[in-house]
């Protein structure tokens, strides 16, 4: 079942109920290099088990100039079916999870691409616990600058990354950091690219220092800001929840009713009734239900369930080895969540 998952880094978190499995270590990724030998695991086209061998193409391909996320590149044939497997090294470790294909035929063209193991490293541990990402904030927007960007806004360098936005009342405000300066270092570290921006801001936690260098027309200058605390609207909803009174016990989730103030934080929802999920229960095994923190359940098996109440009810009158269908909201969409009862 699924008990997290991060759609910003392309990951989530299976738990599967047994003991004593063995465990795959992670590669360091600053020990990566161009031209080493890998091997892609996983079930294309559903063929399970399958290996194929390849070498690193890059170690941090960036197919988005504005999007920071970066991938290993690799030419280990990979196909449909492979996503979600690991990309293994020489020594046995996980260098990443393979994700997606560049293809004009729908097979591999030896252009695949793996999320590293340095950002499965960082993304694992938190949906483990908390369902979601928990990130520092620091309240920047950053685009990679291009040589028309350069010329427009009379940029002094027409490479590297460039403040398109400060959020009111963010640290990056109070540390007077302003729209179109260009970031030229972090802590002392040289920033080219988004990428190493990316690399050095990422991961930070709350209270962390950042000495952050930057050039305003042709002046140098040098600021600190101290990094944020991101409030995830799950955790603002989180704050009042109650381990017994919100326990849903047939589903092992904890739930709130969709009320005006969760409605407020969700203002995406679809259908303004039903139960937020909004983690599951520890040491619970009641049920394989495959919930995720953020899903909204409207109905069980075609009966309207506006509130906790009306949910607790209606799980309670089913009886065991009963067939289960909920209707949840995820991401926007409506769909059936389906499994039996034990």
């Amino acid at each position: 079942r699924v008990v997290g998952s991060a759609q910003e880094v392309d990951l989530a978190v299976l738990k599967i109920d047994a003991a004593g499995l063995p465990a795959m270590a992670l590669a360091n990724y600053d020990a990566m290099h161009q031209g080493e030998v890998v091997f892609a695991f996983g079930s294309p086209e559903g063929l399970r088990n399958s290996v194929t061998m390849g070498v690193v193409s890059a170690v941090a391909r960036q197919p988005d100039p504005d999007d920071p996320m970066v991938y290993i590149q690799t030419d280990a044939p990979i196909n449909p079916g492979n996503s979600g497997g690991p990309l293994v090294n020489v020594a046995g470790e996980l260098v990443g999870i393979n994700t997606f294909i560049f293809t004009e035929s729908g097979g591999s063209q030896g252009l695949g691409f793996a999320v590293p193991s340095a950002i499965v490293g960082f993304a694992w541990p938190q949906l483990r616990r908390y369902g979601h990402l928990h990130q520092g904030e620091i309240g920047l927007g950053l685009q990679s600058i291009t040589p028309d960007l350069a010329r427009a806004l009379d940029l002094p360098k027409d490479f590297g990354v460039v403040i398109s936005d400060v959020k009111p009342q963010s640290p990056a405000a109070a540390a007077n950091l302003h729209v179109q300066d260009v970031i030229v270092r972090v802590d002392g570290k040289p920033v080219d690219s988004f990428f190493e921006m990316f690399c050095e801001s990422y991961a930070r936690p709350a209270g962390d220092h950042l000495r952050v260098d930057i050039l305003r027309g042709h002046e140098t200058l040098s600021t600190e800001l101290v990094v944020g605390e991101r409030v995830d609207r799950l955790d603002r909803l989180s704050d009042d929840l109650d381990p017994e009174k919100n326990l849903i016990r047939r589903l092992s989730v904890l739930g709130l009713s969709v009320d005006d103030r969760v409605s407020a934080m969700m203002p995406d929802l679809r259908l303004q009734s039903g139960v937020v999920v909004l983690g599951r229960a520890q040491r619970s095994r009641a049920v394989n239900a495959p919930l995720a923190a953020g899903d909204v359940i409207h109905a069980v098996n075609g009966t309207i369930v506006s509130t906790f109440q009306e949910l607790t009810v209606a799980m309670d009158a089913l009886v065991p080895q009963s067939p289960v269908a909920l209707q949840v909201e995820r991401g926007g969409r409506l769909m059936f969540v389906s499994f039996s009862l034990e």
